[in-house]
């Protein structure tokens, strides 16, 4: 208990799932949490659970592929705390569809949550950490940002792929090797977590559980 006590912390797709849980954990471990999300009503019960348990926390609507809605967020995170010191850039879609059939409009909305988000999460979070002399970036990527899969997933693939590999640039630019900002930036790569989003995907396929867990077992 008390890892991260007197920290301030956002957390994107908050609402639900991963998110969620991440955002409890955090407020149990003693971190002031913002809660983001599209989804107003779940991010709000969120919040409210981490105040039941005594802890801290706003919710903050939040579309996490639009720069001006995370300058809203960093401003309204140091206007309630005083300072950033963990951004969790959670937030992310989902797309099933065959390469020949996906549109360039879904392409690029997918691209826009999964790795511009994650962008532009970074560019804000260390704009403000460097001025309060540091802090942490965890990007949740996938294990399909390490592997490709037969689920017709192509464009969520190479968002997660992106994801990982700017994770790394980020971390080299902010350590000693570069500027020195004290940031650190992780990247984690999670296998099947039956959360919604992948409820959906094995409701539309009955057998896509097992091709799941197939592929996170050959990452290991």
């Amino acid at each position: 208990m008390g890892r991260v006590e007197g920290k301030t912390a956002i957390v994107t797709g908050a609402a639900r799932g991963l998110g969620e849980g991440i955002a409890l954990l955090l407020a149990k471990e003693g971190a002031k949490v913002v809660v983001t999300d599209v989804l107003e009503d779940g991010g709000k019960e969120v919040a409210e659970e981490i105040r039941r348990e005594g802890g801290k926390a706003i919710f903050i609507k939040h579309d996490v592929a639009s720069e001006d809605s995370w300058s809203m967020v960093i401003e309204k995170t140091l206007s309630e705390f005083g300072k950033l010191d963990i951004l969790v850039n959670n937030a992310g879609i989902q797309l099933i569809r065959e390469i020949a059939e996906t549109s360039l409009e879904e392409w690029r909305h997918v691209m826009s949550v999964n790795l511009d988000g994650v962008f532009l999460g970074a560019k804000h979070a260390i704009r403000a950490m460097r001025e309060s002399g540091g802090g942490s970036i965890v990007n949740i990527s996938s294990v399909m940002g390490i592997i490709g899969n037969p689920d017709d997933t192509a464009a969520y693939t190479a968002s997660k792929g992106g994801v990982r590999l700017f994770t790394k640039a980020a971390a080299i630019e902010c350590s000693k090797a570069g500027h020195g900002y004290n940031i650190r930036v992780n990247s984690v790569h999670p296998g099947v977590i039956e959360t919604a989003m992948v409820s959906s995907m094995m409701a539309q396929d009955k057998d896509v559980k097992k091709r799941l867990e197939s592929s996170t077992l050959s990452c290991l």
